[in-house]
């Protein structure tokens, strides 16, 4: 796998999980997970070249 650019948007933490306050029955924390909508959680940059399609 070639080493490619890290995400400018995320800087590579391309999934987080936010906390809610809330708690389950089992006392676990209620999480809502969020992905980066620039890499869609891949923490890597999609280089300039691939990216652009068309004129």
């Amino acid at each position: 796998m070639p080493n490619r650019p890290v995400c400018r948007h995320c800087d590579g933490f391309c999934v987080v999980a936010i906390t809610t306050g809330g708690r389950h029955r089992d006392g676990s924390r209620v999480l809502l997970r969020v992905v980066c909508h620039a890499c869609q959680g891949t923490g890597h940059a999609v280089p300039a070249l691939i990216a652009r399609v068309g004129k």
